[in-house]
C-alpha cells in the first residue's frame, strides 16, 4: 500500500478528501480506511484490472472500492487532489508557463456519454482525452470529448479550464504566455481570441507550414499522453460515465505530476 500511496501522497489527499459519514444510530460494517481503498484506486487505474478482479490483499472488495470511487469522483475530489498538486509545483518553482501546448488522444470507447464516431478508427466509437501542458509537459488542464468533436470547438473551454495555481513569487496565475497547437486548431477566431487574452498563439498555418516542423515545441505534450499509457485503464474506455472516465484521467495526471514533485 506504501508503493501506490506514499506518505507524501496520502497527506496531500487527506487535505481534500470529504469526511466519512457518521451512522447516529451506530453499528453497520466496518468501514475500511481512505487510504486502503486509494490504494485500490490506484491499483485498478495502472493495471486496467476490473473492479471485481482487485486483489484481496487491499482488503476493500471491488464493488466497495467502486462506490467510494463514484463517491469521490461526485465530490471532484481528483480534480482537487490534482489542482493541490499543481500548486505544490507551483510554490516550488517547478512550472514553467512561458510555453504551453495542447493536444488529444483518442481511444475507442464501448458504451457511455461523451462518445462518437471517431473518424480515425473508421467510424467506431470512441472518446478523446485533450490536454494542455507546461513547457516541460506537466498536465494542467484536463477535457474528454467525444471522438467526433474537432479540436478546434476544444480550445476555448480547455483554456479556460487551466486553474489558478500557485507561483513561487507573486500572485496566482493561470494563463500562459504562449500556447502551441497543430494545424487542426488553424481557427481565425481562436487566434483572435487568444490575443484577446494576452496569450501569444503559435498555431500551424493548413498549407503554409510542414507537418515536418510541428513537433520542434510540442514533443513534450506528446511525451505526455505517452505517459498517460502508464494508467492502463485509460488504453480503452469502459466507463459508462464521462465522470467516471475523466476521473481515471484526472488521477493519472496527478501522478504524473507527483512524480515530478517527488524527483
Amino acid at each position: 500500500m506504501e508503493r501506490l500511496v506514499p506518505d507524501e501522497l496520502w497527506v496531500l489527499f487527506e487535505r481534500v478528501v470529504p469526511p466519512a459519514p457518521s451512522r447516529p444510530q451506530g453499528g453497520g460494517r466496518r468501514r475500511y480506511g481512505d487510504r486502503e481503498v486509494l490504494a485500490a484506486i490506484i491499483f485498478a487505474a495502472t493495471s486496467g484490472c476490473t473492479w471485481r478482479q482487485l486483489p484481496p490483499s487491499f482488503g476493500p472488495s471491488g464493488p466497495t472500492a467502486h462506490r467510494r470511487f463514484a463517491d469521490w469522483s461526485k465530490a471532484r475530489v481528483w480534480a482537487k487532489l490534482h489542482r493541490l498538486v499543481l500548486d505544490e509545483l507551483g510554490a516550488c518553482g517547478e512550472l514553467d508557463w512561458s510555453r504551453c501546448a495542447i493536444d488529444s488522444v483518442n481511444m475507442r470507447a464501448l458504451k457511455g456519454d461523451l462518445t462518437g464516431p471517431d473518424p480515425v478508427d473508421r467510424g467506431k466509437l470512441g472518446s478523446k482525452i485533450r490536454l494542455i501542458t507546461e513547457r516541460s509537459g506537466l498536465p494542467i488542464s484536463i477535457g474528454i470529448s467525444g471522438a467526433n468533436l474537432h479540436d478546434s470547438q476544444a480550445l476555448e473551454p480547455m483554456v479556460r479550464g487551466i486553474p489558478s495555481i500557485r507561483s513561487r513569487r507573486g500572485p496566482r496565475r493561470g494563463r500562459p504566455a504562449k500556447l502551441h497547437a497543430d494545424k487542426a486548431y488553424d481557427n481565425l477566431h481562436l487566434r483572435r481570441w487568444l490575443r484577446s487574452r494576452g496569450i501569444t498563439h503559435r498555431i500551424a498555418r493548413k498549407g503554409i507550414e510542414s507537418s515536418k516542423r510541428l513537433g520542434r515545441h510540442r514533443w513534450t505534450i506528446e511525451r505526455t499522453m505517452a505517459w498517460l499509457g502508464g494508467c492502463r485503464r485509460l488504453h480503452r474506455r469502459y466507463e459508462r460515465k464521462p465522470d467516471h472516465f475523466l476521473a481515471f484521467t484526472s488521477i493519472a495526471c496527478t501522478l504524473i505530476c507527483y512524480r515530478r514533485l517527488t524527483k
